[in-house]
């Protein structure tokens, strides 16, 4: 006879997704481990069979989202070859990602920073993973002669992130967000950094000399 009882991974994946309902309805300080194990159908203390604290499950959150988030980053660009084009991919993807998951942004974009855990001691190594590949699309730029060459790569891709940021916690908090056009933001804010970073096109004529030599 096939069991019907959900195996422990399965069990953890819903103690997780209704975690994310959770705190983004709730908000993070409310939110009790009661709330989670009501929402997921467990009993209270199988939360902690799997998590130490609510913290702990906070952080697990940032985790494993973050990855699946790579992932599909990483899709999203591998569908196109020009580097200007991968960093229009690389915004469009970033706030389709927030209006997908709206619970999972409020989460990111508030929730993760009522934790003093993941403001003071923890080390985001997958969000920095996340911004680094911006910084890899703006050295290809260089390379292929597309982004000038002083652009710092580090600075860049914090001073993107930085503004897709704002713009995610803007669209999060906003009480009518029908009326906040993600995929306009994404194409404004790339057009912005592109105008600073790009190359300017090559001259369709060539310079005069102001000074020609007189003929013979």
């Amino acid at each position: 006879m096939t069991s019907t009882e959900p195996s422990r991974l399965e069990k953890r994946d819903r103690i997780i997704d209704a975690a994310v309902e959770v705190f983004a309805d709730k908000g993070y300080r409310a939110a009790r481990v009661s709330d989670i194990a009501r929402k997921a159908g467990v009993a209270d203390g199988t939360i902690y069979l799997y998590f130490k604290n609510k913290e702990d499950l906070l952080l697990v959150i940032f985790e494993e989202k973050m990855e699946t988030l790579l992932d599909q980053l990483q899709s999203a660009l591998a569908m196109e070859s020009d580097p200007l084009a991968r960093i229009r991919a690389y915004a469009r993807h970033h706030f389709r990602s927030i209006e997908e998951h709206p619970a999972l942004a409020q989460v990111f974009q508030v929730e993760l920073r009522q934790s003093h855990r993941f403001l003071r001691e923890y080390r985001p190594e997958k969000l920095w993973r996340y911004l680094d590949v911006f910084g890899d699309l703006v050295r290809e730029g260089q390379e292929r002669g597309a982004i000038r060459a002083e652009v710092d790569p580090f600075l860049a891709q914090w001073a993107f992130f930085g503004a897709l940021d704002e713009i995610s916690i803007q669209w999060v908090l906003a009480r009518k967000r029908e009326r906040f056009n993600l995929e306009q933001a994404a194409l404004q804010v790339v057009d912005l950094f592109l105008r600073g970073m790009a190359c300017p096109p090559p001259s369709p004529h060539p310079p005069q000399n102001p000074h020609p030599t007189a003929s013979a």
